[in-house]
C-alpha cells in the first residue's frame, strides 16, 4: 500500500480512537483532571491535530488514481449532490435547539417537543455528516476519499449511538424524555418540512460547498456541473 494511504489510515485510526476514548472511557477522568473547559480545549486540540494530520495525508496521495468502482458520472453527481443537500439542511438546523450540544440550555431544549430536524431525527447534525460521507463514496470512490469518508461515516452514526448514552447519563430524565419523543433512524418523510430556515441555509451552505469543489479539488460537483 502507498504510503501516503498508510498515512491516511493511521490518522483516520488516530482520529476515531481519540474521540472515542475522550468522548466515553477517560471523559470522566479528564474532566476531572482539567476541568469542563480544559477538557473540551484538550479534546478539541488532539482532534484538529489528527484532522490536519489527515488533510495532509490526503493531499499527498495521487489525486488521479483510479476509482475502485464506476463513479465519477452524472448520475453517481446526481445522487450525491441530492444526499448532499439533505444533509446541509439537516445540518443547518441542528445548530439551534439541539439538546446534544454541550451548551447552556441543553435539558429545557430537551423537554420541547421535536421540530424541524429533529422531527426527522435526534441526531440530524450526526446524519447530515453521514449522508456527506455516503455521497463522496458514491462520487469519487478512491481509495483516499473511502478512507475519509467510511472515518466520517463511522464517527457519525456510531457516535451517534453512544451519544445517546453518555446523554442519558449526564442529563438522566431530560434525555430519556427526549429519546422517547424522537428516533435515531430519520424518518425521512418530515425532510420537506424541516422549516424554511432550515432549507434556506442548507440550499446556500449546498451551493456554496458544491463550487468550492472547483478552486480545491478541480471537480465540478452539484449543480455547477450542468452549467
Amino acid at each position: 500500500m502507498d504510503q501516503a494511504l498508510i498515512s491516511l489510515l493511521a490518522a483516520s485510526i488516530a482520529l476515531v480512537g481519540t474521540h472515542f476514548a475522550m468522548s466515553h472511557p477517560l471523559r470522566a477522568q479528564l474532566v476531572g483532571a482539567f476541568g469542563q473547559g480544559g477538557f473540551m480545549g484538550v479534546y478539541s486540540l488532539v482532534s484538529l491535530g489528527c484532522i490536519v494530520w489527515m488533510y495532509f495525508a490526503f493531499t499527498a496521495v495521487e489525486p488521479a488514481a483510479p476509482p475502485l468502482w464506476a463513479g465519477f458520472d452524472s448520475v453517481s453527481w446526481g445522487i450525491a449532490s441530492a444526499l448532499t443537500l439533505i444533509a446541509m439542511v439537516l445540518y443547518a438546523g441542528s445548530m439551534s435547539g439541539n439538546p446534544a450540544l454541550p451548551a447552556p440550555g441543553a435539558e429545557e431544549a430537551a423537554q420541547a417537543d421535536p421540530k424541524g430536524v429533529f422531527a426527522v431525527t435526534r441526531h440530524p447534525m450526526m446524519w447530515g455528516f453521514a449522508l456527506w460521507a455516503a455521497a463522496h463514496i458514491i462520487a469519487a470512490p478512491t481509495a483516499r476519499t473511502l478512507i475519509v469518508a467510511t472515518t466520517v461515516l463511522f464517527l457519525a452514526l456510531v457516535g451517534a449511538h453512544m451519544q445517546d448514552r453518555k446523554k442519558r447519563t449526564l442529563m438522566g430524565a431530560a434525555w430519556a424524555g427526549w429519546e422517547a419523543k424522537t428516533s435515531y433512524w430519520p424518518r425521512w418523510t418530515k425532510i420537506i418540512g424541516a422549516g424554511v430556515m432550515p432549507w434556506s441555509i442548507g440550499v446556500v451552505l449546498w451551493l456554496a460547498f458544491s463550487w468550492a469543489h472547483i478552486p480545491l479539488s478541480g471537480y465540478d460537483a452539484g449543480i455547477w456541473r450542468w452549467f
